[in-house]
């Protein structure tokens, strides 16, 4: 072979080896910089399982938001650490449906090479109701995820992700078993120490959240979340550490999602701490795992806009008419100036003091959930999303608990902020007389007290939360309105709410 044909081969060698590496380059940037989330065009399967952004973003070496591990290290945990959660994520009031390898409430995102998971507002918004014990549970929208028990599903997640049983392996191992199947690019990145990266991203999270999950503080437990406190450590990087325990408890239950456009205006939050539904929404986003950076502001405002008219559904269950309408009179008496009639379903706003702030000396429930929420904080949320329309212009400290619209109230139990009453029927009793301890997050319903069976602590394979009254930011006091009331009226006005 002569030299000119030894030249032009080693030039045709030299561009191939370089259009190969052009090639990978080009590869590993595009791998890298795709942001892809899984996409619905029915809306209410965008709610159940559409990304808001809360999924990790911003580069491969230095990750912000989230708080759920990689799609394919999720979905493995509950088998690697079996022992942690025998009954997997189920057994903690997450909801799956045939069709659906995720639970509602995650969202998957392709994002940073790798399909990431996060959770969306349907997680916290979405529950179930069956009308036997041996009923087929059905799921229902926008309704306060009363089963759910975060706390714990957050604790699990750190754990087993902490665990050394959790390796590239196990996970790989695991997640074949299932069926799944990688692309080339994760399988790389895995075997070059994505779950070793993984490890030390969430030790940080783990010490930085620490105070909250302390054995020393009353648990969440189901159908509650403790909002703002994660947020400080999260968003503000605040040393929680340094914080007083009783700033620290501030668990609350989760509010419905129907019905949103009258409520713009109204003071929002349990404590009424913001009139602006779009505020409350992105905010409440913020405490998902989403940052100003990951954010996706279009898949948010789908879900805002679908809330926005979303009614409450209709009571299913046989109704005394003649005890209701006998109910709808002493309502009127008792209860309309502060939380409104039925046509708020409509837009009608009658009660004059619906969305208002009730001072907590009047109102006399359990003050934790407004005093973890500070002036202090209230400030920093200011700083979020500078120079922008998103900016929050309406978060302010408020010195008691917004008289909420009652529609839906069927379905929003158990009741008052904190839940620490079971039923509508207990609420109108005093103090006193309320149940001290009760068990939370079944789902069969109580037609007769409205609310949820609250007396059986297991049931399905599923343990139910122990909710002790006497705890701190548990307490069961305040709001006596109706409490002097004749039994007979007592009964009335409960079958009354039944048609809100």
């Amino acid at each position: 072979m002569n030299r000119d044909v030894i030249r032009r081969t080693l030039r045709w060698v030299e561009v191939l080896v370089a259009a190969a590496v052009v090639l990978a380059i080009i590869w590993v940037v595009a791998s890298l910089t795709t942001d892809r989330p899984v996409v619905y065009d029915d809306i209410a399967e965008h709610f159940k399982y559409g990304s808001i952004g809360s999924e990790p973003g911003g580069s491969l070496l230095t990750p912000v938001g989230g708080v759920l591990p990689p799609y394919e290290v999720f979905k493995t945990l509950p088998s690697i650490c079996s022992d942690k959660l025998p009954g997997g994520y189920a057994s903690l009031g997450l909801i799956f449906e045939p069709g659906h390898d995720l639970p509602i409430g995650v969202s998957r995102r392709r994002r940073l090479g790798i399909d990431q998971v996060g959770f969306n507002c349907a997680l916290c918004h979405t529950s179930t109701v069956r009308d036997s014990p041996t009923a087929q549970p059905r799921i229902v929208l926008g309704m306060p995820a009363q089963q759910l028990d975060l706390e714990a599903l957050v604790q699990f997640v750190l754990d087993c992700s902490l665990d050394n049983r959790t390796t590239t392996d196990s996970v790989a191992g695991g997640f074949a078993a299932t069926g799944g199947r990688v692309s080339l690019f994760e399988q790389m990145l895995m075997r070059f120490g994505l779950v070793d990266r993984l490890k030390v991203q969430t030790l940080g999270l783990r010490n930085r959240i620490a105070p909250i999950l302390s054995d020393r503080l009353p648990r969440w437990g189901r159908g509650r979340v403790d909002t703002f406190n994660p947020y400080k450590a999260i968003q503000f990087n605040w040393r929680l550490d340094q914080l007083p325990d009783s700033e620290l408890i501030g668990a609350a239950d989760y509010p419905s999602l129907w019905n949103q456009a009258p409520r713009e205006g109204m003071h929002l939050h349990w404590d009424g701490n913001n009139t602006s539904v779009d505020e409350r929404n992105l905010s409440a986003a913020l405490g998902a795992g989403v940052t100003p950076v990951t954010v996706d502001h279009a898949a948010i405002k789908r879900v805002r806009d679908w809330i926005w008219t979303l009614p409450p559904p209709a009571y299913p269950y046989p109704i005394d008419r003649a005890l209701a309408s006998r109910g709808a009179a002493v309502y009127q008496q008792s209860c309309i100036e502060c939380h409104a009639g039925s046509r708020f379903r409509e837009g009608v706003k009658e009660g004059a003091h619906v969305g208002e702030v009730e001072d907590i000396d009047r109102f006399g429930t359990d003050r934790h959930r407004l005093d973890s929420y500070t002036a202090e904080f209230a400030a920093n949320q200011y700083a979020l999303y500078p120079e922008s329309v998103y900016r929050f212009t309406h978060f302010a400290k408020t010195r008691g608990y917004a008289n909420q619209p009652l529609d839906g109230i069927w379905l929003r139990g158990p009741y008052l902020h904190n839940g620490s009453v079971p039923t509508l029927r207990d609420l109108l009793e005093p103090p006193e007389r309320r149940p001290s301890v009760f068990y939370r997050g079944y789902d069969l319903f109580d037609q007769t007290n409205v609310g949820f069976a609250s007396t059986v602590p297991q049931a399905d394979g599923r343990t139910f939360f122990r909710f002790d009254t006497s705890l701190p930011g548990n307490g069961n006091g305040g709001h006596l309105y109706g409490t002097t009331l004749p039994d007979a009226d007592k009964r009335a006005i409960v079958e009354y709410l039944k048609t809100f």
